[in-house]
């Protein structure tokens, strides 16, 4: 159902209102009064947990121990995030909003920007190791994104709670290299103006701190791909760590996306060569031979026939987002015919040079194993 928004701030805040009345009060449903149906979701929750709008909020912090154990837990999150929030908050410091990050839980473990410690509304949120998720605080950016693990945006109202109703915020989910939440960004103002564009924002912040976590994670290789028709070394480009083995250690979300063998969260361990349809050493032999010189991409093929743009980087070299161009030219694109017979070729190896368990484990016929290898084998 599509949602017309009202046209002046005053014709919105009276909707919410209406919508607060009739779901909160009356306990009735009204299509097309809330911006987006999750919030009616959350509400719901709030009050079929016992929680009620006029109820005071505690924003209780962790205790001394559980926030130690909080800030180990979370250390890594917390140093890939921070140069983000350096920038995010520099970038937002006119507009009297600012930072906040939390962990999965939704406890604030690290804040950047312009806030008024004065106003106790502002410096109760942005403590680190207040608990700010849905059962603590009611419906807020922060437990809608976790719960929703969507980008959201909330205004005044919309929060659960009466004493919650001078907050503005953009939440986004961030998502770690094993595909998990780990926890999300949020961006607050008190008692400003609404800026339903910061949800953009957020969203590309979340997706850099995404991008550092899995850079940070050791790995031997990392994979910058995107589609043909879209640059490399940009922050969109999907990232896909290897070990030595060729064994993917982690993906971004963008990766994910685009290479449906990334399963998020999968227990089962998955290996280069079920992501793309060539053997896993010729990444690593092409990110060695540019490792005096400027990286090239290449066109490799998936499984199902389409192609990506790769980018196949050594540790170390993987940084810098656009060093590679702006719009990077790939390198020769690999005949099917030679990247089908380096597959063929391995499997042959791999079998110790019986043909007919290669050609199984292929799936396809001994005859065209003996073809494409061009006559005989062992």
């Amino acid at each position: 159902m599509l949602t017309v928004l009202p046209s002046s701030p005053e014709q919105r805040l009276l909707q919410i209102a209406q919508a607060r009345q009739a779901v909160l009060r009356d306990g009735q449903s009204l299509p097309g009064l809330l911006a987006e149906s999750w919030i009616e979701r959350s509400w719901r929750r709030c009050l079929a947990s016992g929680k009620r709008p006029e109820q005071e909020v505690g924003f209780d912090v962790l205790s001394a121990q559980a926030l130690r154990r909080t800030e180990e837990a979370n250390h890594v999150l917390v140093q890939a995030a921070r140069p983000v929030l350096e920038k995010l908050g520099a970038a937002i410091a006119s507009t009297r909003y600012f930072a906040i990050l939390t962990n999965a839980q939704g406890v604030v473990v690290d804040v950047n920007g312009a806030i008024d410690r004065r106003d106790r509304r502002a410096d109760l949120i942005t403590r680190i190791g207040v608990d700010l998720s849905e059962q603590s605080v009611g419906t807020t950016a922060i437990g809608a994104a976790l719960t929703e693990l969507q980008p959201v945006w909330l205004h005044r109202g919309e929060h659960f709670f009466n004493a919650n109703s001078a907050y503005s915020c953009a939440g986004a989910p961030l998502f770690g290299p094993d595909g998990r939440c780990a926890g999300m960004l949020d961006l607050t103002g008190v008692d400003t103006v609404e800026r339903p564009e910061l949800k953009h924002l957020v969203v590309q912040s979340a997706r850099n701190i995404e991008n550092a976590l899995i850079q940070s994670r050791p790995h031997d290789l990392l994979i910058r791909l995107n589609w043909s028709s879209h640059s490399l070394g940009e922050d969109s480009d999907g990232l896909v760590s290897l070990d030595p083995d060729g064994w993917v250690l982690g993906a971004n979300p963008a990766a994910r996306q685009m290479v449906p063998a990334l399963q998020a969260g999968s227990p089962a361990a998955v290996h280069c060569s079920e992501l793309f349809a060539l053997p896993y050493e010729m990444l690593f032999d092409a990110a060695r031979s540019d490792a005096a010189g400027s990286p090239q991409p290449m066109e490799v093929p998936l499984w199902s026939g389409l192609r990506l743009h790769v980018l196949p980087l050594l540790r170390g070299r993987a940084a810098a987002p656009g060093r590679f161009g702006g719009r990077a030219a790939a390198g020769p694109a690999l005949p099917l015919k030679d990247v089908e017979t380096a597959l063929i070729r391995k499997a042959v190896n791999e079998a110790r040079g019986n043909v007919m368990k290669a050609a199984r484990a292929l799936g396809i016929s001994r005859a065209t194993v003996y073809r494409r290898l061009g006559g005989k084998s062992k």
